[in-house]
This record gives C-alpha cells, structure tokens and sequence, in this order.
C-alpha cells in the first residue's frame, strides 16, 4: 500500500508535473528575488533557500504539489534581524525556526488547523497581500517616470499575454513580463534600478556551512522572538494553504507530517546559505492548475531553479526591478480574496469582524501571528455567544402544582451557564422539581457549577430534586465534579451561608 502510494505520488502524473514544475520554476525567480530584496539580503540568499526548501518538501512534505519557497510574508519578520544583527544571525534563526517547526509537528500543531475558521483564513491571505503590495512602495518612491511607466507596463504583459491563443497559455504571463522590460532597459539603456544592484547572484551550487554566530545565550535571545514569529507564521501559512490545494485537488494531506517537513527544509535552508521560507499559496495554485499532482512537480520546481540561477546568471542581474515589482503587485492582486469584499454585505457580521479585525491586526503589526490569534481568539467568542442563545428552559407544574417540571434544551457551558441559572424559579413553593436534561449537554466545570447551584438552591427551599435523561458525557463530567450529592461541599458553593 505505502509502495503503490509512493508510486502515485512521484511517477503517478509525470507529463504534468514535469510541465507544471517548469513553469513554477521560471515564475519563482523573480519571487524569489523579491522576497530576498524585502528581507534585505542579498538575492541569492532567497534562491538558494527556494530551492532547497523546495527540493526537501519534495521528499518529506504531507501534502504532493504544494510548493514551498522564500516567502513574503517571513521575509517581512527577517528585515529588523538582518538590519541589527546581519546575515549570519538571519541564517541562524532559520535553523532554530526549522527546529521549533519539527518540534510543533510532533506534537501535532497540525490538528489545531481546524481551529481556524475560514473567516480567519481570508482575513490572513488578504492582510497577505496588502503586506506584499506595502513591501513595493520604497520601490515605487523617489524614482525617475520610467520607473512607473516600466511597472505599468510590465502589468499590461501580465494580463494582457494569457489572452494570446496557444503561446499565452504556456508561456507564464510574469516571465514574459521580466524577459520584455529587461530587453527594453538593456536595448534603451534606461538608467533604473536592476536585480545586480541589489547583490551578486550565485555562480556556484550553495555548499554546507554552519552559521558564523557565537553559541551561547545571548545568541539565543537575540534570534529566539524572530525564530518563534517565523516558525509561527511559516506553520500558518503552510496549514492553510495546504488546507486550499486539498479543496482544490480533493485529496487530503498530513498536516503534522507537512509541520516536521517545514522545519527540517528551513534547517536545511539555514545550513546552506538561505533563508526560513514556508508554502507559498500563490505557486501551489498556479502548479495545480498547470498540471502538477504529485511530488515530482516540487522538485522539479526546485532543481529547474537552481539551475537557470547558476548558469543563466549574467541575464538575470539585468533585470530591472520595475519588473520585479510588477510581479509582486500581481501576487498581491491575486492573493488578495476580492470576493471577500462583495460578500460583506451578505455574510453575517461576525464573521465580517473576524476578517476584517484580521486584516488590521496583521498589517498594523506587520505580524501574521498576531493577527491570526485575535482571527482565532474572535471567532471562538462570537461562537460561544451565539450557541449559547440556542439554550433555553421550559417550565410547567403538574396537575396538582405540587411538582415542577423543568426541560433543559440546548448547550450548557462557560457562556450559557448563568442564563440556565437564571431560568429557574426558586420562590415557586413545590414538593418536587424535575429537571429533564435528555435534550442538554454540559461541557465543563462551569455548566457543572450551575447544576449544583440550581439543584441546592431548591433544596435549601425544601423542594426533592430529580435530575432525569443526563446523557452518558454530561453524566461523567457531573459525577466527577459535581457536588451537589455531597452534602459536606455544599457549604462551598453557597459561600457559607
């Protein structure tokens, strides 16, 4: 079974994944740039990590084509570290991201994805790609007219060539956006910015090293609160965009094996001279719908990269950076969830606040952690509240008024506890009160504490108390708690009195 598997994954779709790999590899050059020009480091610090983050997921990876690069949004965390500390910190940090990252999957980080409600997702991939867009501005600042014009002409290229019949098809549109301006900047000799101001290319394989810090605790506090955002955010965006291709290709993947096989390709990274990357929503999308099914299109994508890198390198410093930029104002409009905005009027306005309060959190921070915790931390609330609007208590006497019959309905926890309290009429003088709990459940300590309080409470009015029809969870979880059978705790609950 795990043979024919394994198969499947790698030899199962070979036409397509070779193609779609190909095609995911010209289009990360100059993401990958990019990203590394964010973080402030040079290029081929972002190319040699696309590849092995790449190339690593490609073997050890939960989830077959998805691809796994230098990203933006953990570029976005490196910039301060790179600024006060250097590169040999930043390639510090990604080691010890991989590490935390190995560590969270096997202690199944992964399960927690289904925590996240999809209000929280669209608020994450559009806070995305605003910070993507923002990360363009210094670019589009202070810059000669041949700057804008390239970039909006780069746009054009971008849109406009998929509409060519056959050619617009197979050739990727931002490809030929990058090869078009920089045959006009070289043929014209526009004076703008290029990719080889920025840094020298690789010319080599990248090669083993161990970052170049001191082992000790400072080391350790400097590169920790960086390492922690980075694995967090890595893990974030590598879950839910695992989460996208498993809809897309309606498959399933392991979300705590994808967890271990981030950390060990940012380990790997870190050792060969790159940065800490994670999935990448954008290239997963356009190699699916290129093609690419199985593990051979990752791995495709990466080694294609490397090597149009290391032997076409002359080419690639003369890229203008208004291509760049182009590109990634392209990423940001596709990333960015334009149905969100029109279903504003029609999805329910909690689920609007979760997004919306997302997308502030996550750009006013610039950390997509913080802003998935108030997604997460919002939508748990506004559930709790409105599942506690569905509990209720009906109320009658007997024939003979000389007994009350109350029937719980509904979900008693945390948040509906003092409204079940509450729906109980204490001053009622009868002999006996009945509460019918066949169609309630009780989820904690809380709702436990609110039973005891109702049944004591009747009996300190001199009423017998039957509780009837507890399901076997709500039994347990009051017959460990509870304390209303156990006269010498009742003291307790009333506070002495």
């Amino acid at each position: 079974m795990l043979l024919s598997s394994t198969k499947q994954d790698w030899f199962g779709n070979i036409r397509g994944d070779v193609l779609a790999g190909t095609v995911v590899a010209l289009a990360l050059i100059p993401e990958a740039i990019a990203f590394s020009i964010i973080a402030g480091v040079d290029p081929k610090i972002g190319l040699y990590a696309s590849f092995c983050i790449a190339v690593i997921t490609a073997f050890v990876g939960g989830r077959p084509a998805m691809i796994s690069a230098a990203t933006g949004a953990m570029a976005l965390l490196m910039v301060l570290l790179v600024k006060e500390h250097g590169l040999q910190y930043l390639l510090a940090a990604s080691i010890l991201t991989g590490v935390l990252q190995v560590i969270a999957g096997y202690i199944n980080i992964g399960s927690l994805m289904s925590f996240v409600a999809k209000s929280v997702v669209t608020g994450f991939v559009n806070a995305l790609a605003i910070l993507i867009f923002m990360a363009q501005l210094p670019e589009l600042t202070n810059v000669t007219w041949h700057v804008y014009a390239m970039t909006a002409g780069g746009l054009g290229i971008i849109y406009l060539f998929p509409y060519l019949p056959i050619i617009g098809k197979t050739i990727p549109s931002p490809l030929v956006c990058i090869l078009t301006l920089t045959i006009i900047a070289i043929y014209f000799q526009i004076d703008v910015r290029t990719v080889g101001d920025m840094g020298d290319l690789p010319d080599t394989l990248p090669i083993f090293l161990l970052p170049e810090v001191p082992l000790n605790f400072t080391t350790l506090e400097i590169i920790f609160p960086y390492a922690a955002a980075m694995a967090i955010v890595g893990l974030l965006e590598s879950l839910m965009t695992a989460t996208i291709i498993d809809d897309l290709t309606d498959t399933s993947s392991d979300k705590n094996r994808e967890c271990k096989s981030q950390g060990l390709a940012n380990i790997g990274s870190g050792l060969l001279g790159g940065m800490a990357g994670c999935a990448m929503i954008g290239q997963s999308v356009i190699n699916v719908k290129s093609g690419g099914r199985g593990r051979l299109s990752t791995l495709i994508a990466g080694v294609f990269l490397l090597i149009m890198v290391v032997f076409l390198d002359t080419w690639i410093k003369q890229i203008p950076m208004a291509a760049l930029v182009a590109v990634m104002i392209m990423v940001s409009i596709g990333t960015f969830s334009w149905e969100s905005l029109m279903q504003l009027k029609t999805h329910p306005l909690s689920g609007n606040i979760v997004m919306l309060s997302t997308v502030i959190v996550v750009v006013w921070t610039h950390n997509l952690a913080y802003g998935v915790f108030v997604g997460v931390l919002l939508a748990a609330l506004f559930f709790a509240n409105k599942i506690s609007h569905f509990m209720y208590v009906e109320t009658k006497l007997d024939a003979d008024n000389a007994t009350s019959i109350y029937k719980v309905k509904g979900q008693v926890f945390f948040n509906s506890a003092d409204k079940f309290v509450a729906a109980f009429n204490f001053k009622t003088v009868v002999d006996k009160v009945i509460i019918d709990l066949e169609q309630a459940h009780f989820w904690d300590i809380s709702a436990v504490a609110a039973l005891d309080k109702v049944v004591i409470k009747f009996r300190r009015e001199g009423a017998e108390v039957e509780l009837v029809g507890l399901n076997s969870a709500s039994a347990t979880i009051i017959d460990r708690f509870g304390i209303h059978d156990k006269p010498e705790e009742i003291d307790n609950i009333l506070g002495g009195h």
